[in-house]
């Protein structure tokens, strides 16, 4: 009998059968994990105490900030609301975690800003307006990073395959995501511009690194009825782009200017 995976379940190959999106996920597992917090977290919660800072009262102010920014998606800023983000940085950048600015995570790797991260996962719900009930489907996210905004993607789909190339942001999302034990979340290990394709299709892709363009791989894993939304390179500046999958064929939508770290292939 397959025991269903504890969270985070890490996939560090990509020859095993992910299962089909109407059955529970048992993806293959390399590592199962108590479900007690982390020794790591209590740094975090010691400078609380020290600093009497109210993280829930930060982030409920960064939600409103949101919401008055144009976010109108409940789903988005109730996730948004949901996910301690103070979590996935180092503790002495705590008082900076509900600012709207991106924050180093080591590896010249950062953490997107919040206004940044709800606007993707805005796109990417599009699809779900007027169904306040409703999940997205399976979602591949390209480039883990830290975990957050994996995290975020938990609250609005059923399930999360996160692929990230760099061996040591893999280890730290698991470490940091570990807390949360989210059973929909997968961590892979892999070259993100190649997707992951015994996952596909996938009802949204959304990459938190912008290249050149966008890889025809993730095209090809993009369910029909699909979205795909992914910084490009439009000259010597990203922008945010959005990729619809329909059966009349591709439509690509170009929106505001961002700025993410260079898409890259391989594994470091």
């Amino acid at each position: 009998m397959t025991r269903k995976p504890t969270f985070p379940a890490e996939i560090t190959g990509l020859r095993r059968t992910v299962p089909a999106p109407a059955k529970p996920a048992a993806g293959p597992v390399a590592k199962s994990f108590a479900p007690a917090r982390l020794e790591t977290a209590r740094p975090v919660a010691a400078q609380v105490q020290a600093t009497g800072l109210d993280f829930n009262a930060h982030r409920a102010r960064m939600v409103q900030r949101l919401a008055g920014g144009g976010i109108g998606e409940a789903r988005v800023l109730r996730a948004m609301g949901a996910v301690e983000r103070h979590r996935f940085i180092d503790t002495a950048l705590a008082t900076q975690a509900y600012e709207d600015t991106s924050l180093p995570i080591g590896l010249a790797q950062t953490i997107s800003k919040p206004s940044v991260v709800a606007r993707m996962a805005e796109l990417l719900c599009a699809s779900l307006a007027g169904q306040p009930g409703q999940r997205l489907g399976r979602v591949l996210e390209i480039g883990t990073g830290c975990g957050y905004q994996a995290a975020i993607l938990s609250h609005l789909a059923t399930e999360v395959y996160s692929i990230e190339r760099l061996k040591a942001l893999h280890e730290k999302a698991r470490d940091n995501l570990r807390h949360f034990r989210l059973p929909n979340v997968h961590l892979l290990l892999g070259d993100g511009m190649a997707g992951f394709a015994q996952g596909a299709p996938y009802a949204g892709i959304i990459a938190a690194a912008g290249g050149q363009s966008v890889p025809t791989a993730w095209i090809d894993q993009l369910a029909l009825g699909g979205r795909l939304v992914a910084p490009v390179l439009r000259g010597e500046q990203q922008a945010l782009v959005v990729i619809d999958k329909g059966l009349q064929g591709i439509t690509q939508t170009v929106l505001e200017a961002v700025h993410f770290v260079p898409l890259k292939s391989g594994l470091a």
